[in-house]
């Protein structure tokens, strides 16, 4: 009998979560290349999800909100998602976790540098910030959204988002350069 209770024990460890859905344990989405740790093939169409930001333009220090929404009916299960500068390749800025079906994630040694799912459960919607960290040129939110097991989309991006100059360089308003031009002469 107790061999019998060994095995229950170690079948529903190893393949309830995959019959039931998304794992709850050991699944993960790389960093750079933003496909989950498991195999299957993402999908080619058109992903069924949007990534909203609050601002068009941001400072240093700058908090922009991002909203990962399902479309229609669909839901997801799990996310991996990133804010990088256009044509890059590793994450930038840092996320303030706000949302309970969210944790942080450190790429790149980064500390909340990516924002993933805490559970499994279904989402409409994850909501969370983004702080913007100093020189950084113009960038979109990506992500990687698990539907299920079978299902997942790589590459859901948002709008480009544009980091904006301060104008005034001195307490003048004025450049340092046309102060000095204004001595010269």
């Amino acid at each position: 009998m107790k061999g019998h209770s060994c095995f229950i024990f170690l079948f529903c460890g190893i393949f309830l979560p995959r019959i039931f859905g998304f794992p709850q344990t050991n699944t993960s989405i790389d960093c750079d290349s933003l496909l989950p740790n498991y195999e299957a093939e993402p999908q080619t169409s058109t992903p069924p999800y949007v990534i909203a930001v609050s601002f068009d333009n941001f400072e240093p220090g700058n908090e922009i909100q991002v909203t990962l929404e399902a479309l229609k009916e669909a839901s997801f299960k799990g996310f991996h998602l990133q804010a990088r500068e256009v044509e890059g390749d590793v994450p930038v800025g840092t996320f303030k976790i706000t949302d309970p079906n969210t944790k942080g994630l450190d790429c790149h040694n980064l500390t909340n540098s990516a924002v993933s799912h805490a559970n499994s459960d279904l989402k409409q919607k994850i909501t969370t910030t983004w702080i913007a960290p100093h020189d950084t040129r113009e960038l979109q939110f990506i992500a990687t959204v698990v539907q299920d097991l079978e299902k997942f989309w790589v590459g859901v991006q948002s709008k480009t988002v544009t980091p904006t100059l301060s104008k005034s360089v001195n307490g003048t308003g004025k450049s340092k350069r046309k102060v000095w031009y204004k001595y010269i002469c």
